[in-house]
């Protein structure tokens, strides 16, 4: 019962804490009862306990875009690029370096139209001496970015990511 009272008191401070907006997107997608309820809706974050294909069916339930990119075959920075933009389908000058591709990832993707809401996944980033810690977290600032960039537009923008 303690547990609960101090876990209650928590989350309570948490909500006084958050911004209005943030109170509704946690009530939204709680009451959308969806794999993704406790996900807020511009986020990136490590895989974890999800599974790619209940990502994918939640993704569809929802109405958004998945883009699912495996790099599993990349040891570079070019060749994770190419990875992302080659699965993503988007053109390949947009996988030149991390500024092309966060344009791709924001105002090209504005510019094609009203957006509904994307879940990525970035599956098996490399951890070689050509893409270290600080490639991926360049890389994954690029996704934050992108994130922040669709959250002011409240259209929801998740990243899962995990790596080799």
């Amino acid at each position: 019962m303690r547990d609960l009272s101090r876990f209650n008191r928590i989350v309570n401070i948490y909500m006084l804490s958050a911004p209005q907006e943030r109170d509704v997107e946690i009530q939204e997608t709680v009451a959308s009862g969806g794999l993704l309820r406790a996900v807020p809706g511009n986020v990136v974050q490590s895989i974890r306990a999800f599974r790619v294909s209940e990502l994918q069916s939640e993704a569809i339930r929802l109405a958004h875009h998945f883009l699912y990119a495996n790099a599993s075959q990349a040891l570079t920075r070019q060749q994770v690029l190419a990875a992302i933009t080659e699965s993503f389908l988007i053109p390949r000058q947009c996988g030149k370096n991390f500024d092309a591709l966060r344009a791709s990832l924001t105002e090209q993707f504005q510019h094609s139209g009203q957006q509904p809401g994307f879940l990525i996944v970035l599956e098996q980033l490399p951890n070689t001496q050509k893409f270290d810690r600080e490639a991926r977290e360049n890389l994954l600032d690029v996704f934050r970015d992108a994130a922040d960039f669709w959250a002011e537009r409240k259209v929801p923008f998740r990243v899962f990511f995990s790596f080799e």
